[in-house]
């Protein structure tokens, strides 16, 4: 299995880089800390800094989502433990909202650099709004880069993670806009005897040779 270089964005498929790095739940090292768990790792540009702040907060209020889905949070900024200690706190007073995910303190951007969370042409001091989703056996399975200027969904968040995983357990793909309960899409036929099968299921929806549906169970409620 490829590591992505250092420095250079990781691309799906990858290993995410390994990394140790003090958080504000201790010092960890990123292999040990997974945990076999999925881990949505997500960075913003900078302390005390106010779409920061509603991201941080709303990734907490929707934090036991992610714990259902068997999924670890961690955040990053290239700010110190003491600037992260404080703002959690400020958070709490100001918000009412206790983050229970670590914050990595990556002030010499070490491990920024490793994810390509410093884009020079957006700031050369802050990370932009990277989100890397990763599968238990470290590899990257997707990634989404924002501007310092807007705010993530995490309702899209949660649902690519569900796409994500649906994939991974049940091997097809999922449509446009696709959630949980909505059918899936069968990968299409690599060879004519896999098409000759294909055609033949009664399980699934025939559009074309290449294009099938079919309804897996319904999420538990």
């Amino acid at each position: 299995m490829s590591e992505a270089v250092s420095g250079a964005i990781p691309r799906i498929g990858e290993v995410a880089p390994d990394f140790v790095a003090e958080t504000t739940q201790g010092v960890i090292k990123f292999s040990e800390w997974q945990g076999g768990k999925w881990v949505v790792l997500f960075s913003h540009p900078a302390d005390f800094t106010p779409v920061c702040t509603t991201e941080l907060a709303e990734f907490a209020r929707r934090n036991d989502e992610f714990v259902k889905r068997d999924t670890k949070l961690i955040g990053l900024s290239i700010d110190s433990i003491h600037s992260h200690m404080a703002w959690l706190q400020n958070i709490k007073e100001r918000l009412g909202v206790e983050i229970p995910y670590p914050l990595i303190a990556d002030i010499d951007m070490k491990v920024a650099q490793k994810f390509g969370m410093l884009h020079p042409e957006a700031s050369s001091t802050a990370t932009v709004r990277a989100v890397f989703f990763i599968n238990p056996d470290r590899k990257v399975q997707a990634l989404v880069y924002y501007p310092l200027t807007n705010g993530r969904n995490i309702d899209e968040v949660l649902r690519l993670l569900d796409s994500l995983q649906t994939s991974s357990k049940h091997s097809v793909a999922t449509p446009a806009n696709w959630r949980p309960g909505d059918k899936v899409i069968i990968p299409p036929p690599r060879n004519v005897e896999a098409l000759q099968q294909r055609m033949a299921r009664t399980d699934m929806e025939h559009v074309d040779f290449y294009l099938g549906f079919k309804q897996l169970e319904k999420p538990a409620s």
